[in-house]
């Protein structure tokens, strides 16, 4: 079956890899380079935590759990660290809401508990937190750097046949006379396809535009900071999130990457953080310093504001764009938690003609409004 995927993010390459694996003829095209999109400004925290209803935090449990096997797939190195990730509030009010969210996640059966102050020191060495009035740390979470898995599914990618198009945009959409899609119009020619995937994230509404269908999205904007090369920091639990010193501030979350630079995140998905400027930069590091004193002094790099995909909903996209279509769509937040999942699903629902009946309420064709806060 020959295989047109438009987009190289992680999804987008993680679905692409699945399809290869299995024999198919695969021709991603991107109109950057692959991983330079969403996947690059991820923050990249893998996690199910408070995700409502428990069938969606469900969905993302089920992803976490096959991220161990597909690294091995890849057979290399992408920054994939397991550990847990802590978080603590000194604030009273904002102290109740996370002891909620810890007594919700564990009736879901997910393993997070509150700990106490020094316990939060032992398992974050170089810490120092603060006033503490409580603190969770979720076991089974982690991280992994999203242009790496990119790359090394594009490489197995290749090796498997396919091909690769990069800084290729796609201008139009045939259909052939059966009413499917037969062809794609880019910037570098004209390919035929026997099925189309769309999982180009926040490009993904104009795509599917031109064959005739509305996958609204809402914006999402987020910013994170890198930093110069440090010392191992973050050599057990890999993931902390430090409430804001100031209360009318965001909190901020830190990891730190294979190359021994941090990423500094800011906010949560609703924080729609748009300032990108230096100064900011230098605030962001400055606040994580203020918990981390090993870091004072880092040097903060600044990154360029990043559109995550978040569908009008906030809730996956992902399956066939209508009955008569052989075109399948996969947009979602949290690409990089459920991207082993859809890369799975996909390839069921696309080669053996099947459907995956737990995903039946992230189809396509369902209703849309908008909620920014429903997961």
């Amino acid at each position: 079956m020959k295989i047109v995927v438009i987009g190289a993010g992680i999804v987008g390459s993680t679905i692409a890899y699945h399809l290869a694996r299995e024999g198919s003829d695969i021709t991603i095209v991107d109109k950057g380079k692959p991983g330079s999109g969403a996947s690059n400004h991820s923050f990249a925290w893998i996690n199910a935590g408070p995700k409502s209803p428990f069938g969606y935090h469900d969905l993302n449990r089920r992803s976490m759990e096959m991220w161990e096997k597909f690294v091995q797939s890849l057979q290399v190195d992408v920054g994939l660290r397991w550990g847990g990730k802590v978080s603590w509030e000194a604030d009273a009010a904002r102290a109740d809401e996370l002891l909620q969210r810890t007594k919700l996640l564990q009736s879901w059966g997910y393993p997070t508990r509150i700990i106490d102050r020094d316990t939060l020191c032992r398992l974050v060495p170089g810490l120092d937190p603060g006033p503490v009035v409580v603190a969770e740390y979720s076991q089974i979470e982690g991280h992994v750097e999203p242009p790496r898995v990119v790359e090394a599914c594009v490489a197995r990618i290749g090796a498997l046949g396919g091909q690769i198009l990069s800084d290729t945009e796609v201008i139009g959409i045939e259909k052939g006379k059966n009413g499917k899609i037969d062809k794609i119009l880019t910037t570098n020619g004209d390919i035929e396809c026997d099925v189309l995937v769309i999982a180009a994230g926040t490009d993904t509404t104009g795509l599917v535009n031109m064959i005739g269908i509305d996958l609204p999205q809402q914006e999402s904007p987020g910013v994170v900071v890198r930093t110069d090369i440090q010392n191992a920091l973050l050599t057990s639990v890999p993931v902390v999130y430090m409430p804001p010193i100031d209360q009318l501030e965001q909190e901020v979350h830190i990891r730190q990457l294979m190359d021994g630079s941090f990423m500094i995140g800011e906010g949560s998905q609703e924080s729609l953080a748009r300032d990108d400027s230096q100064n900011h930069a230098n605030t962001l590091l400055d606040r994580t310093a203020h918990y981390f004193p090993a870091i004072a002094g880092t040097k903060a790099i600044v990154e360029p504001v990043g559109y995550r995909p978040m569908p009008l909903d906030g809730y996956p996209i992902v399956g066939w764009a209508g009955d008569s279509l052989n075109v399948y769509v996969a947009l979602t937040h949290s690409g990089v938690t459920l991207a082993p999942l859809f890369g799975q699903i996909a390839t069921m629902e696309i080669l053996d003609d099947t459907n995956v009946q737990f995903m039946d309420g992230y189809r396509p064709t369902r209703t849309f409004t908008l909620n920014r806060y429903g997961h």
